[in-house]
């Protein structure tokens, strides 16, 4: 069995950070030998396996290459592709995926771990923006919980304010487990659309992102106006990407947990190359799910690690930002 198929499987099971940081050097060689413009990326540093013994020596990879490079594993094929929301000034990231049904095992087992069995939610889904284009990963995603669920009022919910107002409080009356999950700007509009009385229980999940709708809003801003909106005590959050196969999730207080198969560093805001501690910086993530592209991400997202090994989101890079790893790929 090889690296790849030997990991779909170990990945799920227990990890100490021992056997966390072997598997992540052993997907850094993999990755380094098989995907082109990660191994290029490395060479350009002076990184390679021979010179990394240690996992703080892996090279992330900026985020950004996702846009104009085809980031994949030379011995596998595309089953499909997932393609960023972006705005109509920027380019889309691409990601290729060549197994739905491993995607699918990722994201259902960080979900359940969070949240127990998928069957006992009604999943609704208000995805405005994702729902009007094609290959968007939350979609993907949104659906096959929606038809984990089992629930005959699971389901998208497009422009249909009114109808999911009634229908939140008929479920919610029945004493029925509701999970909304919804684009930032969409819930701001579903909130203001009525009073609302709710189950306590009932989970409000934000995806992030105004996609040009609303102006930019801080997270604890939003959480404040759908808390007070919706009569409930917490807002909970995801935290995903298209370049990403694993996903986060914040229930209180905005402060996310990754999966055990993913970890979160911050790297100085100034200095791409330099891990930093105790203060906001770019966060870095290894998602060894991300067997099949690289594994090690530099994101375009400012956060702050908590002891917990938990993370909050504190903003997004500007271009001005931006500059060290720019004039990286710029060389």
């Amino acid at each position: 069995m090889n690296l790849i198929e030997h990991l779909k499987d170990r990945i799920f099971q227990p990890l100490t950070q021992q056997e966390f940081e072997s598997l992540a050097l052993a997907l850094f060689e993999e990755q380094y030998q098989n995907v082109s413009p990660y191994r290029q990326y490395c060479d350009f540093l002076g990184k390679n396996p021979t010179a990394v013994s240690v996992l703080s020596e892996v090279p992330f990879l900026p985020i950004s290459l996702f846009k104009n490079h085809k980031i994949l594993h030379r011995d596998y094929s595309a089953q499909t592709q997932f393609i960023s929301s972006g705005t109509t000034s920027s380019e889309p990231s691409t990601h290729w995926i060549p197994d739905l049904d491993f995607y699918a095992r990722c994201f259902s087992t960080g979900f359940q771990r969070v949240y127990g069995s998928i069957d006992q939610y009604v999943i609704l889904a208000l995805l405005p923006s994702y729902l009007e284009r094609s290959g968007s990963s939350l979609v993907h995603m949104a659906q096959s919980l929606i038809e984990q669920s089992g629930h005959p009022k699971s389901g998208f919910y497009l422009n249909e304010l009114g109808a999911l107002h009634k229908l939140m409080h008929e479920l919610s009356d029945k004493g029925e487990k509701i999970l909304l999950l919804g684009v930032s700007y969409a819930l701001i509009d579903l909130a203001e659309y009525g009073d609302w009385q709710l189950n306590p229980e009932t989970i409000i999940m934000e995806t992030g992102g105004m996609k040009g709708k609303r102006s930019e809003w801080t997270k604890s801003a939003l959480h404040k106006k759908l808390k007070e909106a919706f009569g409930l005590d917490q807002i909970h959050s995801e935290y995903g990407m298209t370049e990403l196969m694993s996903q986060a999730y914040a229930t209180k207080d905005g402060l996310f947990h990754p999966p055990e198969w993913m970890r979160i560093t911050t790297r100085d805001p100034e200095d791409p190359m330099t891990t930093i501690q105790g203060r906001t910086g770019g966060l870095n993530i290894i998602d060894l799910a991300n067997l099949y592209s690289c594994a090690f991400i530099a994101t375009q997202d400012l956060g702050l690690i908590h002891d917990s090994g938990g993370f909050t989101l504190m903003g997004r890079f500007d271009h001005s930002d931006l500059r060290g790893c720019n004039l990286l790929l710029e060389v």
